[in-house]
């Protein structure tokens, strides 16, 4: 969702592009975001607000925008080499490990270093 940029994400995302020749983020459409059940008052930023963040970003060298609950369809679109996820996910057990392996690619959930939360720093700033 990437939608309060934190450095979390930034360390994450730099780890995730040493892992291949390019990094292409995928980003929740605003609708997309709201069918994850996140809150009524999400995305706090727009998904053009959240695409050109992560656009600047010098890790990233794509961002690519998805409306659908899971990226699975824009993977099958991009067949990527390697997939990555934020440590918090059972890589495994995802739909998107599945397909990306059918073609002899690789997932990987990554660690994180710094632990962050969007939904802990927005209610920092609600209290």
């Amino acid at each position: 969702v990437f939608d309060l940029l934190h450095r979390g994400h930034v360390s994450y995302l730099a780890q995730a592009r040493q892992l291949g020749m390019s990094l292409v983020v995928g980003v929740n459409s605003d609708a997309s975001v709201r069918m994850l059940g996140k809150g009524s008052d999400r995305p706090i930023n727009g998904q053009e607000d959240r695409m050109a963040l992560l656009a600047a970003l010098e890790s990233v060298d794509l961002v690519v925008l998805f409306s659908e609950q899971t990226p699975v369809e824009l993977i099958r679109r991009i067949r990527p080499d390697v997939y990555v996820k934020g440590g918090d996910y059972a890589i495994e057990s995802l739909e998107e490990t599945k397909v990306v392996q059918a073609w002899g690619g690789k997932a990987f959930a990554i660690p994180f270093i710094y632990e962050r939360s969007t939904t802990n720093l927005l209610g920092k700033i609600r209290s």
